[in-house]
């Protein structure tokens, strides 16, 4: 378990940077697709998808982007996919769910290793960790 421990910070860093390099590309598919960035809920979500996966991505305000962006997936969970059926299973809003548990894991956990929030933080210890 020590193995796993002493890895703990750099894992969690693939973690967030995976996940969001997986969001960025889900707001990029909707405006290949013409969403109207105006548009309600459609417009706001895809830039929270492209601006908070980014921020998220390199780790930059990652607890506030991944709060954010926690908070519209849930949205588009009970909005969009929860009255069609009660389980993420039978309502196709498994994806939204995974995300917004994911985002809310990020925003406790912090951005971890290899980011921009660790490197204004303590230069020498993000050196040190990577």
């Amino acid at each position: 378990m020590e193995f796993l421990e002493q890895r703990r910070e750099h894992a969690l860093a693939l973690f967030r940077i995976i996940i969001g390099l997986f969001f960025v590309f889900h707001g990029v598919q909707k405006l290949s697709k013409g969403v109207d960035l105006l548009s309600w809920p459609s417009g706001p979500v895809t830039l929270i998808e492209l601006i908070g996966g980014g921020l998220i991505l390199i780790g930059l305000w990652t607890r506030w982007a991944a709060l954010i962006s926690s908070g519209a997936m849930a949205y588009a969970y009970f909005v969009v996919h929860q009255p069609k059926a009660l389980l993420p299973i039978e309502n196709g809003g498994e994806l939204a769910a995974v995300y917004s548990w994911a985002f809310l894991l990020l925003a406790f956990t912090g951005a971890g290793a290899w980011s921009i929030d660790t490197l204004r933080k303590s230069p020498k210890k993000s050196l040190a960790a990577a």
